[in-house]
């Protein structure tokens, strides 16, 4: 059994995969350490999957998970994380600008009992208004509405004890706040200096638009650590003041009708559909904060995964593992 999986989702990065390959069994061998690595091809329309598969024909430490299509790289790493078998696992982008040659500084800190090591791109060398910027700004928000006090939650370059992360339900961009969503589970969490490289080969997968699914997935990673077990602690209480303000507002109007006989339909009338729609609206905030509560033990159950898997290749079984 491994002691380390390395886990390395792959899009389209044919000229990345052999040169990465090798300086990852190169560091890995020198660590002495037992390890296998689990490459996710998702979805590539390339050479990548062939090439892996090559790879893993000739080593037997070498797991491919090949996706049916493009899932996006959360979903890539939920693949390998399902798939990796190691104590440890240890993720990275396949571009080759995280450089296996920091993977020992995330193994001495795993050594010393974390339960999470997030890389830090502390000298930072990409474009500083698409990127830089952005990321500093929701890497500050995120470290405050979260409350885990690191500089990086951005790169997909950290250390994981397996048991923890294969309990952490992982979609839409939430790879990124796995430290955050992890920490309500109370895992010791620490942060090391990567270095921040250029991409030499290949196009890069980022663009502006990402910035935008990452914000909402910030607003889910707030509601979720708050009111993830009591969601009806944040609707309860919109809905009760939405219902106290418009009951408010209907006793005034009661009043007045019953000390003045004022025709409350003619000088009144957008005010009492603004107290009815208050009203309304509590009520409903409050049913919904109850069926919250009625879907709180599905958090609880195995997700759904949000993959599917292709088929599998490891040089040990003598064909394919299929999906079933």
């Amino acid at each position: 059994m491994p002691r380390y999986s390395i886990v390395v989702p792959f899009h389209d990065e044919e000229e990345n995969v052999t040169e990465l390959y090798d300086r990852l069994k190169a560091v890995m061998e020198n660590t002495g350490e037992l390890f296998e690595l689990v490459f996710v091809d998702d979805g590539s329309r390339d050479r990548t999957f062939p090439l892996l598969r090559e790879i893993a024909a000739v080593d037997s430490r070498v797991a491919v998970v090949r996706l049916g299509r493009n899932f996006g790289q959360t979903s890539a790493l939920a693949a390998g994380f399902d798939h990796a078998q190691g104590e440890f696992v240890i993720a990275m982008d396949g571009d080759l600008q995280h450089d296996p040659a920091d993977i020992p500084l995330f193994i001495e800190k795993m050594r010393e009992g974390f339960d999470i090591v997030s890389g830090w791109r502390k000298r930072r060398i990409d474009n500083l208004w698409m990127r830089r910027l952005p990321s500093r700004c929701a890497n500050w928000l995120m470290a405050r509405l979260s409350g885990v006090s690191i500089h990086d939650f951005g790169t997909t370059f950290k250390a994981y004890r397996r048991d923890l992360i294969q309990s952490v339900p992982l979609y839409g961009e939430m790879h990124r706040f796995i430290p955050a969503l992890a920490s309500w589970h109370g895992a010791a969490i620490c942060e090391v200096p990567i270095t921040n490289v250029n991409r030499e080969h290949g196009e890069s997968h980022y663009g502006i638009g990402r910035t935008l699914r990452v914000f909402f997935d910030l607003i889910t990673i707030r509601f979720l650590l708050r009111y993830m077990s009591r969601p009806l602690h944040f609707f309860g209480k919109v809905g009760l003041l939405s219902g106290f303000a418009g009951g408010v507002i209907g006793l005034w109007l009661a009043v007045i009708k019953l000390l003045r006989g004022t025709d409350m339909i003619a000088e009144h009338g957008p005010l009492i559909i603004f107290a009815a729609v208050l009203i309304l609206a509590g009520v409903q905030l409050v049913a919904l904060g109850l069926l919250g509560e009625l879907q709180v033990r599905h958090y609880y159950e195995p997700a759904r995964r949000a993959y599917s898997v292709a088929e599998v290749l490891r040089s040990a079984e003598d064909r394919p593992l299929r999906s079933p």
